[in-house]
């Protein structure tokens, strides 16, 4: 028998497909499928959330980390702030100590300075009284105290003190601004020679001893008027 008519045969043997179909047995899924669906979707679930916890445990300390970093980037930024700001005041306290010694350092070369420029001031000062000093009218006591002068004398009329003020207040280029505290009228008991006493007149006043800048730049200093003639002579019991 040849090959061809053997196909056909088996050809004509072999069912078609519909009667394969109608011939098939039916197949019917007996498992619980549902129950299956739900177990899978919930391992998903449990999946997916133990990767979100995973993630958001990566993601917080990550977070923490730089966190940290930042914290400790401050710090130590403060701490240099700190050991700056304590060298800085180190440093304040030494300039506030060498401001306060070349203050005192100025305030001795002043002192010196004023001492040397005032080596002078006595000779002048006895100068000025002698040539200012009027006839007639003598000093008794010669008291310094800083730049003020108390001279004490006795005078032959009142005039000769009026006259003394004038010149201390106008012709004295070392002394300025006389005052006249206190004239008293003195009766003085005749000697062996002499019929009656006489009267004198005890006086006191203060006067000003110029600035040295004053005197060296010859720069007019306000005159007080002498008050000699307001002041009235006090008289008081004859002297021994």
């Amino acid at each position: 028998m040849s090959s061809a008519a053997s196909r056909k045969a088996a050809e004509a043997v072999k069912p078609s497909d519909q009667q394969v179909r109608e011939l098939a047995p039916i197949r019917v899924n007996l498992l619980p499928h549902r129950e299956l669906k739900r177990e899978r979707k919930k391992k998903d679930f449990v999946v997916l959330s133990a990767l979100m916890a995973v993630a958001g445990i990566v993601t917080t300390y990550a977070v923490g980390v730089a966190i940290n970093q930042q914290i400790t980037s401050q710090s130590e930024r403060n701490a240099f702030v700190k050991n700056e700001t304590v060298k800085l005041e180190a440093q304040i306290v030494d300039i506030a100590t060498l401001r306060d010694e070349i203050a005192a350092l100025k305030a001795r070369q002043q002192a010196v300075e004023e001492l040397q420029s005032d080596r002078t001031v006595p000779v002048h000062l006895f100068d000025e009284l002698v040539r200012l000093t009027p006839e007639g009218l003598y000093m008794r006591q010669l008291k310094q105290e800083g730049r003020t002068i108390t001279l004490n004398g006795l005078a032959q009329t009142n005039e000769r003190v009026a006259d003394l003020l004038k010149r201390l207040s106008e012709s004295s280029p070392w002394l300025y601004k006389p005052e006249l505290t206190e004239i008293k009228e003195i009766v003085v008991s005749a000697g062996p020679n002499q019929k009656e006493g006489r009267t004198i007149f005890e006086f006191a006043l203060n006067v000003l001893i110029k600035p040295r800048a004053v005197i060296e730049s010859a720069t007019p200093v306000p005159r007080s008027s002498p008050q000699t003639q307001s002041v009235e002579p006090i008289k008081v019991g004859s002297a021994q």
